[in-house]
């Protein structure tokens, strides 16, 4: 768990903190992501990683604000000669994740920049603050790697990454997700 203070909770935002550079991306739960339990549902754990990925790494259309990591689909990184796919992921469990108003803090980061590929790692936090606090404990609800591979769009065949991809990730790049002991 984890002292935060109220900044950027409903902002997408790249800070440095004790674990190195991060990408916080406030992400909200919907009524429907819950099973019969009443917490997140695992497989849409995978749907809320997949907008926090889109979010830190797509370039919003429109002027809307974005992290600094967010570069794919611009005139920088062309959106019609790439294709990004996720070719492994993961997830540890940690505790259940119930249902709340304020987003939950989807914090990620890259563990390794390969040839053509990137491992985003991704840590699940309850709020960043709790309603009507100054400061919250934040619980850490799940970890969670991928692996998405760059492709050229005509040939589908991995591609390498850019020197624009490397200059925007690389300040994100820390220690990759260390899974608990597999049973």
């Amino acid at each position: 768990m984890t002292d935060v203070t109220p900044s950027d909770r409903e902002s997408e935002s790249v800070t440095n903190g004790p674990q190195g550079s991060r990408v916080h991306i406030p992400i909200h739960l919907r009524w429907g992501d819950l099973d019969a339990l009443g917490h997140v549902n695992n497989a849409s754990m995978f749907r809320l990683l997949e907008e926090a990925r889109l979010r830190a790494f797509w370039r919003p259309e429109g002027g809307f604000d974005a992290p600094s990591t967010a570069i794919i689909g611009t005139e920088l990184v062309s959106g019609t000669d790439t294709m990004a796919v996720i070719a492994r992921q993961e997830i540890e469990y940690l505790t259940p994740v119930p249902y709340g108003r304020l987003p939950l803090d989807v914090q990620l980061w890259i563990g390794r920049l390969g040839g053509s590929s990137v491992e985003i790692c991704y840590e699940v936090l309850s709020p960043s603050v709790a309603e009507g606090a100054e400061t919250a404990v934040q619980i850490t609800y799940a970890r969670a790697s991928g692996v998405m591979v760059m492709l050229d769009a005509a040939t589908m065949r991995p591609r390498r990454l850019t020197e624009t991809e490397r200059a925007a990730w690389e300040p994100i790049v820390g220690e990759p997700i260390q899974f608990g002991k597999r049973r």
